[in-house]
């Protein structure tokens, strides 16, 4: 398998769930900062200039976080990714759907690329705030989630990936402090050795 990734970026959880999972793989790196998911040789790839793509061992091409992450889990079901019982699969991929749609996809575009909301005249800063308060509320329901438990469903899971890579945005990028359940989250993650693995291999400080 290939990873198509940028360091820091979305498929920062993807990166951890391949560590995890232990099967060979290949990370290469594509130079978003200058355009790289724009350039033919990925675009072939992956028309929607998007990381993480996965490239299979068969040669097909998988894209969007959610879908790459639970194949994974699915395919590899001795690195137990994902429960059994359909109802913690729907509250897994619940979790999952609100850190990436609504923390990342909404909140943290709206603070990193308030233009797209604003518009060439419009009120950027007033788009970086909503996007500011749109992610901190965000971590708050996060926060709940993760009472009593390490983490989202108790047990490790693929939500835990896509969780992390926000939490790392906010304390890392931000430097937020992030609330008590998040944080002791971010640093169980920050411990787990298939995280410091990709830590270290993108350049990353947590």
């Amino acid at each position: 398998m290939k990873l198509l990734m940028a360091p820091g970026a979305c498929s920062l959880g993807i990166h951890i769930l391949l560590e995890e999972i232990g099967r060979p793989y290949e990370a290469e790196t594509v130079n978003l900062r200058e355009g790289g998911q724009f350039q033919p040789g990925f675009t072939q790839i992956n028309p929607k200039s998007k990381v993480p793509t996965l490239i299979r061992d068969d040669g097909s091409v998988l894209t969007e976080f959610p879908a790459i992450a639970f194949w994974l889990a699915r395919s590899n079901p001795q690195a137990k990714l994902l429960p059994d019982d359909a109802d913690a699969q729907a509250r897994a991929l619940e979790a999952m759907d609100y850190v990436i749609s609504t923390m990342h996809m909404r909140g943290f575009t709206m603070i990193f690329r308030p233009e797209m909301f604003a518009g060439p005249n419009g009120d950027t800063e007033g788009v970086k705030a909503r996007g500011t308060e749109m992610f901190t509320r965000g971590l708050a329901l996060m926060n709940d989630a993760l009472a009593g438990k390490e983490y989202l469903l108790g047990p490790f899971s693929i939500a835990d990936a896509a969780l992390f890579y926000v939490e790392f945005w906010g304390a890392a990028r931000l430097k937020l402090a992030l609330p008590p359940n998040c944080a002791a989250h971010y640093a169980r993650m920050l411990a787990r050795p298939a995280v410091a693995r990709v830590m270290a291999a993108e350049g990353l400080a947590g």
